[in-house]
């Protein structure tokens, strides 16, 4: 039902709802405390996607890969890590997968609040590495608006799993899990995350066929490393870090 609504409020693709109605079945299979995290989650990032749409469209335009409605690939890029460690608490209940899972989550949530927010800051955003200023919507391009969101995303959810009476470890999982994760986008962002370049517009872009039409061709980063795939990583580095934490408990 939840996938159907955002599929109607065009915050889904079909593509999206599917993968989205696989991964709340994960969840909820492990219990509804995980699936209030997931519908959490979801419902902050659509609200924040949303959120001065037309000002962050005009911003990034010709930028970044994609936009407006999330696909599957989306979706399971910030939500598979979740699923899966739902699927393992369902069939062996363990403080492991409890913080695997909620530290991927975090980081989905802290990356996606930080990329919603920050892209409206006043000041101007800069590469993550070098310090240099970077346009808006530029992988690897942090400003300080983006950070408090991206710390308040992980503490939201750090302060949820409490209040499901989680473990205490679960909580500083997801506030570890998330800001590691989102400071982990930056830096694949930045580094090796594919980056091409518009021949016509010379303009810096995720996209192959850039918004004229023109073919883009390839000039840094690992090419097959997608926006998608850095945040599939960034999801697994805060899982790993529930993991550590797990494994120190």
């Amino acid at each position: 039902m939840i996938a159907l609504i955002a599929w109607r409020a065009r915050a889904l693709r079909p593509s999206g709802a599917l993968a989205a109605v696989a991964a709340g079945t994960a969840a909820t299979a492990a219990g509804w405390d995980w699936g209030i995290l997931l519908v959490l989650y979801f419902v902050s990032s659509a609200a924040l996607s949303r959120f001065r749409g037309r000002d962050k469209d005009v911003l990034i335009a010709g930028r970044v890969e994609k936009s407006g409605a999330r696909d599957g690939a989306q979706v399971a890029a910030n939500g598979a890590l979740f699923a899966l460690s739902a699927v393992a608490h369902a069939f062996e209940p363990r403080l492991l997968w409890q913080l695997t899972g909620v530290g991927a989550l975090a980081a989905s949530a802290a990356d996606t609040w930080a990329t919603e927010i920050g892209v409206l800051a006043v000041a101007r955003p800069r590469s993550i590495l070098t310090m240099k200023p970077v346009e808006p919507g530029v992988s690897g391009g942090v400003t300080l608006v983006g950070w408090i969101a991206a710390i308040a995303a992980a503490a939201t959810l750090a302060l949820v799993v409490r209040l499901l009476d989680w473990p205490a470890t679960a909580s500083l999982a997801a506030l570890a899990g998330g800001i590691a994760g989102c400071a982990l986008d930056s830096v694949l962002g930045a580094s090796l995350q594919s980056r091409r370049l518009c021949p016509a517009c010379e303009m810096p872009t995720e996209q192959r066929i850039h918004r004229c039409g023109t073919s883009t061709r390839h000039v840094g980063g690992v090419a097959l490393l997608d926006n998608d795939a850095v945040n599939f990583l960034a999801t697994a580095g805060g899982a790993a870090v529930g993991g550590v934490m797990a494994a120190l408990a």
